[in-house]
Formats: structure tokens, C-alpha cells, sequence
């Protein structure tokens, strides 16, 4: 037969772990005992496997999980998830799957405390085999007479099922009615025995009975396979006993065999029935001993027999083919298994198409041993013997290993977590145990406890990296405080180690072989361990020649080279291997300039390889050289070997073979990608090898063929790129169930978490078990191995390569795939090993692209442009390489294209910068003709959104559509005033665009909300000043003011908004003043708002004329400078009194009138304040003044209470308290200068009077102010007059009036020839001051005084007057 090979994939890297469904028993009696794991066998490992297939339901796995509680079910044959069983109590040897009727699916099972469970599994054609989800009854449970249970059960078909009693007695339930959805089964009980009654009497007389104890307990039970109509069944006991049972004559036939092998001859045909008791039993447990099948060239079942002999140094065991006739067992032949087969114990065996299939444990790993059966002992020479087949050698992470790994440059930590991650070594299940363990062992630490072992982790990889190791503290040397690194590197080694041990130990048991089948015939035969399932499948060259040099076997002729080169490899020790691989990895990453001759002898000069070889190894390295005679041919040879793949990878397929071809389920691909895997690392080996020779032979290559020398390296280096690839994870399913510290995170969310619960309803579970198998999904899979691991290989191209200067199309669509599935790190590595050709360059840029490294990306493409056009240079090979990895598979007819679709790429990943750049660069190729206004546009709006305004504005300026400048350049405006660059705004020209520059910014200063950022209103008076229009800016700041004033009417925001107001007025004002006195003026269309202005409007005719209906004809104010001074100045006195007192905003204090705000601020003490309201709004001043003159009374009076109110406004402003005296005397001079600034002959005085009324009603017997006599006397003596009388102070009336007779007769003499009035004085009130003189009885003596001189002063007058008349003369 020819050579074969196992190759397997985890099962949980491929299959979910749902919740199991809970099974009941109607037992009340069941005692629920814990359940107890060993550390080293995870709970999930299995302890009971078996294959069932049918063409309706396809393969299905059956496995017994949890110690023997859970039962799991896994379709080989499609993706649906696994259905999972936790029964109360433990199941029994064999659980199986048989089928009834082609409409159900039935598992038959019981458990230890007599339970029967029927669990029922409905077949559609065309719907999914089963849904866990499915809302049901599964199960249906009889409870066996018998109660308690410990032997096997072996199920015949959906209606009889044989359990083994104690003793060899058979049970046999028949079921008389299978039950439904509502009903269980009715089952039918019935007991055999091994032995006849005479049996059972001489088995109570000592003397004739002295077998050993428990020698007929059954140990192996079988029936021919379903579907049949054999109702036979065969048991082996421990003593070796073959029987056959029938239902109605229980054991009708009994075979002893014996314990050791018999040679090749045939034993005596007539069966023995008692025979002689062996002295060794067969070990209790249950074993698979017995198989029942049907040959090719017979209708009668055939039994064969197992016999172990695990103490023979010859064999494991041997085999005994029976033939079955009637009720009788006719042997036909024994033969011995294997020598390989020695200190191997037999787990399961089966028969197939007349070829038997063994598998063996072979101390803890899988062997399979084929043999084509022999009918009888004359067949024996011409069958054949065993063929063996075992995995393909893999590294183990022994110690020594991994000191080997630490050989080459790299942290620790790095290199252990890249050796455990490799796929196939661990099962992502034994990476979650060890790690559940490990953390678990370092919290039974005493605490404190490191912060990584506190939290929770999104996957296994990120949990092992950051757990494993956190526990070792670099520490320092007491007595110099030095840090003792080299202790620290070594406890993390170990810790390492020991958690790398942990995970070989659960992962050796989860190797452990279980059954061996088949499901499809494509499929193969299928070996089940407890976490593996395996596929035997045909060794290709490379690999069988790698077994044969790995363990020294004799090797053809032909195959000479290949042991010269082997023996090297191995002489020359791992060190320097690895430091020779490495050299040349460097060697192949670089760009070749020389030629490979003088390349291998520079570097073989430089690492002194031929010094290092050991004296006695040259010369038999040189021997066998000479030996072989042409090496270059042989070299040719073994390229072949190493790249070459079977015929059959070539064949062409029909289109009607594709389309037939069933979809692979993923543990195929899985097993593809495994033994894809393998093969590239046998052939990686070899490679590697044979480039060591070249080392080795530096100095006469020269003479070789140069392209033999390229081809060497380029195979070498797309095996290399392959092993790199292999070695690679696909990621991290499973999520750890850590529990989180108290208070780092709540147990309910890492329980979601731990469900996937985040995950989108129906979510598809990813299978995880390696990049490769993610490539064989991507490139296709074709059934049956190793062609379809070849056939992947090949479609890979990159052994097919020729020269180490060109990268192939299969090798640049590699590299693009790589990148496509996200595995950027892989990508980089893998196309770091070709030639930067156009097509290498384009996937380095995407990926640097994907990467964020968007320079590197945009100069890699930059430099790919001038690969297109009709200048290009590109190969024919080149250009096909390209064009595969672009967009529809084929080459841009112009740079433009390509500017364009880079420009596409960074703006899908939001780079504005590339996209502008490149889209520049295809403006700047654009063939004449094609509408490129889209283009512009998107380098303007780009240019803008990068802010590099200045640039935008350049091309806004020179994009040849006017239309696109005009819609354009409101984008570019607002982008600047948002980014606040008003000043690099102001610096723009805009020739030929002013008004769309300032019609944009009218819109917004009219539309946006003043108080927000950015203040359009501002930066649009900035445009106007800048441009010199002072009227247009005056305009823009009033209609800021106005808009504020509409803001108002949030009393809490009253402060904030009117000082912007009263920024707006200052500003308006302040430009207004720099137009030409005639032209401060501007006009605003009226709008409802204008109705709640302070200042006076005109008043607007209620007649409208017809023409004001028109388009575009609004009514209109005009606003005059005086209008915002006015409005200005009535608004800072409400932002006063706002300040001054906050509860008139809420009370509507200050809608008030402007006298009364003026009246308000001089109750206030704010007299600065009010004086110049007051006379911005030409408001009466009279209450003020007089409020004014009684604060300086009251301060006269009673200066310490004055003081201690707020006069902050008036006496202690900078000015006033700059002045000399006492407050009191700057309070009175405060007044009389506020007197002599507001009041006069334009107000004839009534300010003065009524600071003298007030003055005067405070206290009459106080004499006023002189200064406030003297501006009466001279202005209005009259006045002064008449309040004396008002208030009767006669005395003073009496000094007033003669004082205005005096200094009218002084006048009389120098103006009576110049006017007539000179001559005019008020005797109507002299008349009345005489008169309440002289009604005054207690006048004092100065006032009679006065009062005469009055009278004196009136005569003299009247004589004078007299004097002058007309009369007179």
C-alpha cells in the first residue's frame, strides 16, 4: 500500500461550545454527586467517540464529554452548531446514533442508575440537520427493572438494545412502542445467560471450577453494522471468551481464545465449548476487541477477533477471523499485528471494503496500521503486510527546544508566546485551560495580587501575554542595590516553561486516540481523538522523504543528495543553522546586485561557514560529492522535489465538476490546511538544506549555472514565505472565563461577554485554526488529501516562480489576499521577501494605506504613476501582475485613472490631504475635454477642510468654471470665520469676487446667531474697513446691535448681551464718524422690530402706494449718527442700573422711560452716570439736580452716614478725590460744577434754582452756597428774589433786591443812550418786598437797616430816572 500520513485539526478551533440542553430523569432517587475534573483533562476532552454517516443526515460525530455526563453531537457534513446533552448522571459505554426510518435520527443511550434515553433528532431533506435552539422535547427516558448499571450497552438498531450484566449475562430490551412528543417508549426486558444450567451447577463445586473471579464479565460487545437483518450479537469476556448470542436461544456459540499468538496456523475448527481457564484475564475496563462485518465475496458476517499481548516483545496483540455459519463460529485464519505495533495499546479498529484499519495509542499519540484482509493461510503471502502511519513530525516545546528558540535575537517572552501560538501545536482549548489554571494558581498566592490577574481579557491571546510571567518582580542585590536582571530573565524563563509544560500535558491528553471510521467516501478514513479529529491521507514526496531522512533510514540512489545534505544539516548543530538561516533570510529580503556566486561566497567568507565545519564532516561531505558526480543535476532533482506537486493538481476540472461539487465544511479545509501546513515544512527543511550546500561549495560556484543558483534561492524563498505563512494563527474565538477582582469589573457584564452577547443576534462562529485554513477558504478546496493541500500550494504561485528578480502574478494576488483579510503584519513580512516590482509597490501601498502610514502610502503610489500611460515600460509580466491586484483586473489606460483611484483610496479612509494631492496631480494630466467639475470642486472643499485656505483660494481662483467659484466661495468663507482665520481672510484679494464675498457674509451676519462663534457681523465690518467703507461697516455693526437688542429678553442674560450691544453701538459709531459729516447716514428697511426702538420714529403714512407692492420695494429708515449715540446712551444706563440693582431685570425695570432711568441712576448715586445719560438724551435734569442738592445737604448734616453709602459714582471717582477739603466741600463743589457744565442760558438757569429750591426748603435759616447766589444774582436776581418771599426770608430778599437796584443804577448812567431797557427793573416785586418788610413786625434791626437803604436806593433811582425822561427834557 502506499505510504500515508495523519494530519488533524482541534476541534475547538473549529466547532462553538453551546449550552448544553438539560436532560431530566424521572427518577427521585438519583444521587446529584459532584462532578469532578482532573486538571490535566479538561471537561470538554472526550471519553467515548463514534462516527455514524447515512446519505440523509451526512457524518456525525458523537462524542461523551463532562466525565461522561455530556453528550455532544457534531455534523461533519455541514455548519450548523454542535447539540450538546447534560444527562443527571453518568453515560454508558457505547452511546450510538442509529436510523429509523429515514425520518428520524435516534441516539440510544443509558446511564448508570438504569436509565434508558431515546433521544430523537427529525431529518428534513433540504432543512439543517438540527437547531439547538429549537423549542422541543428531545429525549424520552425508560427506567430499566434492573436499577443500577456498570456494563456496556450495545445498541442493535432503533428497536433492541443489549446491555452486559455482571457475570456474561446478557440484558436485551426490545422496544414493543416508540413513544412521542408526549409519550416515552415500551420497552420489553429479557435476561440471557453465558452458560448452560449443567454450566451453572458445576460452577458452585470448587473442584470442577477453578476459573479466576470475574472471568466472564464482558468486556467487548459488537452487532453487524446497520442497516442488516443479523440479529446476532458477539461478546468477548475476560477470560477470552468469543460468543454469539441469538434473541431466542441466548449463547448459541462459544470460542475460547488464546493468549498468545499461535503462529500463522489454523486452529482446530471444532470449537471448543469448555476450554482451559487462561491464567491472565483481559484488563475490566471496556475495549474495542470485536468487529462484525460482511466481505465482498461472501453473504455471511465475518467476526474478527483482537487479542492483545501487551507483554509480547513481538507484537501488541494478533487478530482471529471467524466466518459464522448458522449458530456456529468457524475460524479462518490468525495473523499477528505489526512489530510497530509493540508496548501499543488497540483503541478501535474497523473494517473497510476488506481492508482492516487499526488504530493504535501509541504512548499517547495516534497510529494507524492498515492491512488488506486474508481469507485463510494461504492468502497470507499475498496480501501483503502492515502499512503504518503516524504524524508527521513536529516540534515539541521541550526544554531544549526552547533554548534553541532563545539562540536567535528576541525578548523571551515574545518568542515562547509566538511557539505556543503556532497552529496545531495547542488546541485553543488546552490555551484556555492552562491559562484558567495558571491564573488560578497564582490568585492562591497570598496577596496582593498583580493588576493583570484582576482583569478581564477579550481573547486567550491577550490573557496568556499579559498572565503569564506578571507574577516575577525584577528585584535588587541587597547589599549593592544593584537590579539583578539575570535572576529576573531566569524566573521569567521558567515561568514560562512551567506554563508551556502545563499546556503540553492537557494537550497530550487531548491527543488521545478514541475511534477510527468513515464518513464519506471522499472524507477518507477518520481517526476521532479526544479533542482532534484526524484524516489518513496519502504522503506526498516530500513528506515521506522527510520521514525517511528524519529517522535515518537507507535512502535510494536517486536520492543521494538529499542524505548528503541531511547529514550536513544535522552535523552542523541547531546553533549554527540558525545563524546561517538568519544570514540568508537577509540575503533573500535584499535587492540583488551582484550575482548569487559572489553573494554566497561574500557571506560564506564573512560567517567563516567552512571553518566551522568539523574537519572529518568536510571530507565525507566532499567524498559523497565526488560520489555523486553531476551535483548541479541533483540539485535540479531535488528543486523538483521540493517544488513539484502529483499530476492530479494539474488536471484540469469540467465545469460540471465544479458545479456538483458538494461546499466543504470547515474541518476539511481545516485538514487541507493542516497538511498543506506539514508539507511546507518537510519541504521548508529541505530547502534549506540544499541552500546550506551552497555555502558549503562558495568558493566553486562560479562555475555552476547561474539560473540553477536563482532558482535555488526563489524556491527557497517562496517556501520560505509559505512555513512563514503556516506558522500563522487566524486569531481568537473563545473569550476566557476569568472572573474580574471585586469593583474592576461587574460579573453580569463579563458574563455577557463570556456569551456573546455583544455579538449581533445569529452571529456565525468563525472557525480559528490557522491563517492557512483561512487561504484554503479564500482560494477554494477540492475534496480528498493531499490533492487538495497540492492543489491550494499551487494556486498559492509561489513555487512557481523562476527568477528572484520578478515577482508573479499568483505571488503579488498572495500578498493582496493576505491583505484583504486584514493580516497586515503577515502582508508586510511576506512582501518584504519580493522585489519591489509595480505590483509589490501597489499592494505595499494599500497597505501602508490600511495601516494609517498614509506619507509612505501616497509616496509608493506617486512613484507606481508612471507604470501607466502609453510611456510606460512595464513588462508584459509585470503589467499582468499588476493589473491583478487593481480594480477589475486590468491595467489604467492613463495616469488620470490611476490619479483618480488613489485619490478614491484616501478619501475612503478620510485622508484629505492625499486626496487632494492626487486629485491635483489627475487635474494636472486631464485629457482636454472631460468635465472636471467635480474634481475641482473636491480639491477646493478639500484644500479648504485641511485649512490650507490660501491654497483653496489659488484654485478657487483658477478653476475655469464660474459657477463652481461662485458656489465655492461661500464654503471657503465660512470654513475660515469657523476656524477663526479672519486675518489670513482679510490678506485674500478675491478680485472680481467682492460681492459674493460680501453678499456670503451678509447672509450669515444676518441669519447666525450673534452671540456664537463665529461673530460674522465682525468679521464682515473688518471686510468693509479694510476696504475703506466705513458706511457699509457702520451698517453691519448697527444690525449687530439690532439683532442683539432682540435677544433681550432673558433677564438672566440682560448684562452679558447689552455690553455686546453697547460694543456694536461704540463700533458703529466709531466708523460712522469717519464718513463725511454730510453722509452719517445710512438706511435699513423697516421691520417689526423697529416698533419697539427707544428713540422716536417719524411716523409712517397709512396710505400705501401701489408701487410699494412691487418686487424688491420695501419701506425704509433712515439712521443718523445721533440715533445710535442716543440709543447707545440709553442702553449703558439700563446696563447700569442692571448692575446696580439685579431685581429690576426680572421686575421690568428696565422698559422704563429715559427720565425715569435717569431718576433711577440719581437715586442710585451713580450722578456721573445720570448727568451724562441725561444729556445724551437731552432729558430734563431738573429732579436730578435737585436730587443731587439734597444729597450734599444731607452730607452737610451728616457726613459719616452719606460716606457710608455707594458714592463711588461721584465723590470717590479719580477726579474728586484727587481734590482738596473735606467730602462735604467736594460734594458742594461737585455740584456747582456739575451745574456750571449742564446748566445756563440755554436752560435760563433752571438747574441753579432748583438747587436753590431745595436748598432753600432743606433749611431756610441756612444760607446758600455764595457761588449758587452769586450765578443768580447775575443771571436771575428776580428769581433769587422771589424765593426769599417764598420761603420769607425777608432779611435776605431785602440784600438781593437792593443789591439788583445798585448794580442797575450803575448801569443806568452808561446805558441809557444806548438802549431804553436800561432804565426797566421788576418794581412790581421791589413793590412786594417792601410791602413784607413792612408787614414784618419783628424784622431785625440789619433788616431795617437794609429796608431803608432800599428806600433810598429807590429814590435816588427815581430821580435819576426822572432826571433822563422825555419829560425832563
Amino acid at each position: 500500500m502506499e505510504p500515508s500520513i495523519l494530519v488533524a485539526s482541534h476541534l475547538s478551533a473549529l466547532f462553538p461550545t453551546p449550552q448544553p440542553i438539560p436532560v431530566y430523569s424521572s427518577q427521585k432517587d438519583i444521587l446529584n454527586l459532584p462532578r469532578r475534573n482532573d486538571p490535566a483533562h479538561p471537561p470538554d476532552h472526550a471519553s467515548f467517540s463514534s462516527l455514524f454517516h447515512s446519505p440523509l443526515t451526512g457524518t456525525v460525530l458523537l462524542r461523551v464529554t463532562n466525565g461522561g455526563y455530556v453528550l455532544e453531537l457534531l455534523s461533519l457534513s455541514s455548519d450548523i452548531p454542535p447539540l450538546r446533552f447534560d444527562f443527571p448522571d453518568t453515560i454508558l459505554p457505547a452511546p450510538s446514533i442509529v436510523m429509523w426510518e429515514s425520518e428520524e435520527l435516534h441516539v440510544l443511550l443509558a446511564t448508570r442508575f438504569g436509565s434508558l434515553y431515546r433521544i430523537v433528532i427529525p431529518v428534513r431533506e433540504g432543512a439543517p440537520l438540527w437547531s439547538p435552539l429549537a423549542n422541543r422535547r428531545w429525549y424520552r427516558e425508560y427506567v430499566l427493572q434492573a436499577g443500577f448499571l456498570e456494563g456496556l450497552v450495545q445498541v442493535q438498531s432503533t428497536h433492541c438494545v443489549l446491555i452486559s450484566l455482571p457475570g456474561g449475562s446478557l440484558l436485551r430490551l426490545e422496544a414493543d412502542a416508540l413513544g412521542s412528543d408526549t409519550q416515552d417508549d415500551v420497552w420489553r426486558e429479557s435476561r440471557s445467560d453465558a452458560r448452560s444450567f449443567l454450566h451453572s451447577i458445576a460452577s458452585l463445586l470448587p473442584a470442577l471450577h477453578s476459573a479466576p473471579s470475574g472471568g466472564s464479565d464482558i468486556v467487548s460487545i459488537s452487532t453487524h453494522p446497520q442497516p442488516t437483518d443479523i440479529g446476532n450479537v458477539w461478546t468477548l469476556s475476560r477470560d477470552r471468551h468469543l460468543r454469539m448470542w441469538t434473541a431466542r436461544g441466548g449463547c448459541v456459540a462459544e470460542y475460547a481464545l488464546p493468549s498468545t499468538a499461535p503462529g500463522h496456523s489454523v486452529p482446530a475448527r471444532n470449537p471448543s465449548p469448555a476450554p482451559a481457564n487462561p491464567s491472565v484475564l483481559l484488563p475490566p475496563e471496556p475495549q474495542r476487541l470485536i468487529c462484525v462485518f460482511t466481505p465482498s465475496h461472501s453473504d455471511d458476517p465475518h467476526v474478527l477477533a483482537f487479542v492483545p499481548t501487551e507483554g509480547s516483545l513481538n507484537s501488541g496483540g494478533f487478530f482471529q477471523l471467524f466466518a459464522v455459519s448458522g449458530d456456529a463460529l468457524r475460524p479462518l485464519t490468525v495473523f499477528e499485528a505489526s512489530e510497530t505495533s509493540v508496548h501499543c495499546h488497540l483503541q478501535d479498529f474497523t473494517v473497510l471494503d476488506d481492508t482492516l484499519y487499526t488504530l493504535w495509542d501509541k504512548q499517547g499519540q495516534s497510529m494507524v496500521e492498515v492491512r488488506v484482509l486474508a481469507w485463510d493461510a494461504s492468502e497470507e503471502q499475498t496480501t501483503g503486510g502492515w502499512s503504518s502511519a503516524t504524524y508527521a513530525q513536529e516540534a515539541e516545546l521541550t526544554p531544549a527546544y526552547l533554548d534553541e528558540l532563545l539562540l536567535s535575537p528576541g525578548s523571551t517572552a515574545d518568542k515562547f508566546f509566538e511557539a505556543i501560538m503556532r497552529p496545531g501545536i495547542f488546541a485553543p482549548l488546552t490555551l484556555q485551560t492552562a491559562i484558567t489554571q495558571y491564573t488560578d494558581a497564582c490568585r492562591s498566592l497570598p496577596p496582593p495580587h498583580p493588576t493583570q490577574l484582576l482583569l478581564s481579557y477579550a481573547t486567550v491571546a491577550e490573557q496568556i501575554a499579559s498572565v503569564v510571567g506578571c507574577t516575577v518582580q525584577r528585584i535588587k542585590d541587597p547589599k549593592t542595590g544593584a537590579p539583578l536582571d539575570e535572576n529576573y530573565w531566569n524566573a521569567l524563563k521558567r515561568d514560562w516553561e512551567g506554563f508551556i509544560a502545563r499546556c503540553r500535558e492537557i494537550e497530550r491528553n487531548g491527543r488521545w486516540p478514541l475511534a477510527i471510521g468513515r464518513g464519506r467516501p471522499d472524507d477518507g478514513v477518520l481517526i476521532v481523538e479526544r479533542e482532534r479529529i484526524a484524516s489518513l491521507a496519502g504522503e506526498d514526496l516530500p513528506l515521506r522523504l522527510h520521514r525517511r531522512l528524519s529517522s535515518l533510514q537507507p535512502m535510494d540512489n536517486q536520492f543521494a543528495l538529499l542524505d548528503v545534505l541531511w547529514t550536513m544539516r544535522t552535523k552542523l548543530g541547531p546553533r549554527l543553522m540558525l545563524s546561517l538561516e538568519s544570514r540568508l533570510i537577509d540575503v533573500v529580503h535584499q535587492e540583488i546586485a551582484f550575482s548569487y556566486a559572489d553573494i554566497i561566497q561574500h557571506q560564506a567568507h564573512a560567517f567563516a561557514f567552512r571553518e566551522q565545519v568539523d574537519e572529518g564532516l568536510e571530507s565525507w561531505i566532499v567524498g559523497r560529492l565526488q560520489r555523486i558526480g553531476k551535483v548541479q543535476e541533483a540539485a535540479r532533482f531535488v528543486l523538483d522535489i521540493i517544488g513539484g506537486f502529483d499530476k492530479e493538481v494539474k488536471r484540469e476540472e469540467e465545469d460540471t465538476e465544479l458545479l456538483s461539487r458538494p461546499i466543504s465544511p470547515d474541518w476539511l479545509k481545516a485538514l487541507t490546511a493542516s497538511y498543506a501546513s506539514t508539507s511546507v515544512h518537510a519541504r521548508y527543511d529541505i530547502s534549506l538544506a540544499l541552500v546550506t550546500l551552497l555555502f558549503f561549495l562558495a568558493d566553486e560556484l562560479h562555475d555552476w549555472d547561474q539560473a540553477v543558483l536563482a532558482e535555488i534561492f526563489v524556491v527557497f524563498r517562496g517556501v520560505a514565505m509559505l512555513r512563514y505563512v503556516a506558522r500563522q494563527p487566524a486569531g481568537d474565538n473563545a473569550t476566557p472565563t476569568q472572573p474580574g477582582a471585586p469593583g474592576v469589573e461587574d460579573d453580569v457584564v463579563a458574563k455577557l461577554r463570556n456569551m456573546h452577547v455583544s455579538t449581533s443576534r445569529g452571529a456565525k462562529f468563525q472557525p480559528t485554526y490557522s491563517l492557512m485554513h483561512r487561504l484554503v477558504n479564500l482560494y477554494g478546496h477540492s475534496p480528498g488529501l493531499p490533492i487538495s493541500a497540492h492543489r491550494f500550494l499551487d494556486a498559492t504561485g509561489l513555487l512557481q516562480s523562476l527568477s528572484p528578480a520578478h515577482a508573479t502574478r499568483l505571488e503579488v494576488l498572495f500578498c493582496e489576499r493576505l491583505r484583504r483579510l486584514g493580516y497586515r503584519e503577515v502582508a508586510r513580512e511576506v512582501l518584504a521577501w519580493l522585489p519591489r516590482t509595480p505590483g509589490v509597490t501597489y499592494v505595499l501601498g494599500r497597505l501602508w494605506l490600511d495601516e494609517g502610514r498614509y506619507d509612505d502610502a501616497a509616496s509608493a503610489m506617486e512613484i507606481l504613476a508612471g507604470s501607466f500611460g502609453s510611456h510606460s515600460a512595464l513588462s508584459f509580466d509585470d503589467q499582468e501582475a499588476l493589473a491583478v491586484v487593481l480594480p477589475g483586473e486590468k491595467c489604467f489606460p492613463a495616469q488620470f485613472d490611476f490619479y483618480l483611484h488613489v485619490a478614491e483610496l484616501f478619501k475612503a479612509v478620510l485622508s484629505a490631504y492625499h486626496d487632494v494631492t492626487f486629485t491635483q496631480l489627475a487635474l494636472s494630466v486631464a485629457p482636454s475635454g472631460i468635465d472636471a467639475i467635480a474634481l475641482w470642486h473636491g480639491v477646493i472643499k478639500g484644500l479648504t477642510d485641511l485649512g490650507q485656505y490660501e491654497d483653496a483660494y489659488t484654485a478657487l481662483v483658477s478653476a475655469p468654471y464660474e459657477r463652481l467659484r461662485r458656489e465655492c466661495i461661500s464654503q471657503l468663507l465660512y470654513r475660515m470665520c469657523e476656524e477663526n482665520a479672519v486675518d489670513r481672510l482679510m490678506a485674500l484679494n478675491f478680485a472680481g469676487l467682492a460681492e459674493e464675498v460680501e453678499d456670503a457674509l451678509a447672509f450669515k451676519a444676518r441669519n447666525a446667531d450673534p452671540r456664537i462663534r463665529p461673530f460674522y457681523s465682525r468679521i464682515l465690518y473688518t471686510w468693509y474697513v479694510s476696504r475703506g467703507d466705513y458706511r457699509n461697516a457702520a451698517l453691519t455693526m448697527y444690525q449687530r446691535a439690532r439683532k442683539l437688542a432682540a435677544l433681550l429678553g432673558d433677564p438672566a442674560a440682560f448684562v452679558e448681551l447689552a455690553e455686546l450691544q453697547l460694543e456694536a453701538y461704540v463700533v458703529a459709531m466709531n466708523s460712522l464718524a469717519l464718513v463725511d459729516p454730510k453722509n452719517q447716514w445710512f438706511t435699513l428697511p423697516i421691520t417689526g422690530e423697529t416698533g419697539h426702538e427707544p428713540r422716536k420714529r417719524r411716523k409712517l403714512s397709512k396710505h400705501i402706494p401701489e408701487s410699494k407692492y412691487a418686487l424688491g420695494k420695501r419701506d425704509a429708515e433712515m439712521v443718523e449718527l445721533k440715533d445710535m449715540q442716543y440709543e447707545y446712551a440709553l442702553l449703558a444706563a439700563r446696563v447700569e442700573l442692571a448692575r446696580r440693582d439685579p431685581t429690576l431685570q426680572s421686575a421690568g425695570g428696565l422698559a422704563l422711560a429715559p427720565d425715569s432711568i435717569v431718576l433711577k441712576l440719581a437715586q442710585s448715586n451713580r450722578f456721573d452716570t445720570a448727568l451724562a445719560t441725561a444729556r445724551s438724551l437731552d432729558v430734563d435734569m431738573t429732579d436730578l439736580f435737585g436730587h443731587l442738592a439734597g444729597r450734599c445737604l444731607r452730607l452737610s448734616r451728616r457726613p459719616d452716614a452719606v460716606m457710608s453709602e455707594d458714592t463711588s459714582d461721584w465723590l470717590l471717582t479719580d477726579k474728586i478725590s484727587s481734590w482738596p477739603g473735606t467730602p462735604v466741600e467736594k460734594g458742594w463743589r461737585y455740584l456747582r460744577q456739575s451745574l456750571e457744565r449742564h446748566d445756563g442760558p440755554q436752560t435760563d438757569y433752571r438747574y441753579t434754582k432748583v438747587a436753590l429750591d431745595t436748598i432753600m426748603a432743606f433749611d431756610r435759616s441756612s444760607p446758600p452756597p455764595p457761588w449758587l447766589i452769586h450765578t443768580l444774582e447775575e443771571h436771575h436776581p428776580e428769581y433769587l428774589i422771589r424765593t426769599c418771599l417764598r420761603f420769607e426770608v425777608l432779611e435776605a430778599a431785602l440784600d438781593h433786591t437792593l443789591g439788583m437796584m445798585r448794580r442797575s443804577n450803575a448801569r443806568l448812567t452808561d446805558e441809557l443812550s444806548k438802549t431804553a431797557a436800561a432804565s426797566w427793573l421788576p418794581y412790581t416785586l421791589v413793590d412786594q418786598v417792601l410791602v413784607a418788610a413792612e408787614s414784618q413786625p419783628d424784622l431785625s434791626a440789619r433788616g431795617r437797616g437794609l429796608l431803608a437803604d432800599l428806600r433810598a436806593e429807590i429814590a435816588s433811582r427815581m430821580k435819576r430816572v426822572q432826571k433822563f425822561s422825555p419829560a425832563a427834557a
